[in-house]
C-alpha cells in the first residue's frame, strides 16, 4: 500500500463518466474490451443516450452501429437497452445502489456492480479484474483459483476504507508496469522488492 500510494496518489476513473448511468454503461461495455477502446465509443453513445430514458429510446441497431467496434457488441447492445427500460419500469430511471439489484440488470455481473458501488456510491467494494487477480497471484496475496478466492482474499488483508483507492492503484500498476506479457513474477519494480529472491517465474491463472 505504501508503494502503490507513492507511485499513484490520485486515482481517476479510467472510463469517461458523469453520473452513476453513465459509468454503469461504461462498466458494462468494458467487459473483454481495454478502458481505451470503450472511452473511444462512449461520447457519441452518451450524447445520443445520456440518460435511461433516452438510451431506451433507441433501437438496439442504433445503439450497435455506435458500439460495433466493442468485444460481443450485438449483446452488449441489447443489454444496454434493456438495462435502460429496466430502470425506468422499476427505479424510476434511476441506478440502484446495491449489489443484489445491480447484478440482477442484464449485462451487469458481481464485478460490473462493484465498480458502480465503489466509484459511484462510495461503497467498499473490491472488484477484481483481469490486472488485479494476476498481481494478487505474483504477489503472494491469493492463490488465483478464482476471482471470487481473489476478492475475499484482498479484503481480509487490507483495511475496508481503502478498498475502493487500492484496486484503482493495483490496475493502474498492472498496466504500467506488472503487465501480463512484461513481467513473470520477476521483472517490474514491485514484484523484485517483494520478492528478490525468486528465481522461478509465476504461472498465473487467467480471472
Amino acid at each position: 500500500m505504501q508503494r502503490l500510494n507513492e507511485q499513484y496518489p490520485e486515482t481517476p476513473i479510467p472510463l469517461d463518466h458523469t453520473d452513476p448511468f453513465t459509468l454503469l454503461i461504461a462498466v458494462l461495455l468494458s467487459a473483454q474490451c481495454t478502458d481505451k477502446k470503450v472511452n473511444e465509443v462512449t461520447p457519441a453513445l452518451f450524447a445520443a443516450g445520456p440518460t435511461p430514458a433516452a438510451m431506451a429510446a433507441l433501437e438496439d441497431e442504433e445503439i450497435l452501429g455506435m458500439i460495433r467496434q466493442l468485444g460481443l457488441a450485438k449483446t452488449k447492445a441489447k443489454n444496454v437497452r434493456r438495462l435502460s427500460q429496466i430502470l425506468i419500469t422499476v427505479y424510476g430511471g434511476e441506478v440502484p445502489r446495491s449489489f443484489e439489484e445491480l447484478e440482477s440488470l442484464p449485462g451487469v455481473g458481481h464485478k460490473t456492480a462493484s465498480v458502480v458501488m465503489s466509484q459511484a456510491f462510495g461503497v467498499p467494494a473490491f472488484p477484481v479484474d483481469t490486472h488485479i487477480h494476476r498481481l494478487a497471484q505474483r504477489w503472494g496475496l491469493s492463490d488465483g483459483s478464482n476471482v471470487t478466492r481473489t476478492e475475499q482474499d484482498l479484503k481480509r488483508l487490507f483495511p475496508e476504507d481503502q478498498w475502493n483507492k487500492l484496486h484503482l492503484q493495483i490496475i493502474f500498476y498492472g498496466r504500467e508496469f506488472c503487465t501480463a506479457r512484461g513481467c513473470d513474477g520477476r521483472v517490474c519494480p514491485l514484484c523484485k522488492e517483494l520478492y528478490p529472491n525468486r528465481r522461478r517465474p509465476v504461472i498465473t491463472r487467467k480471472a
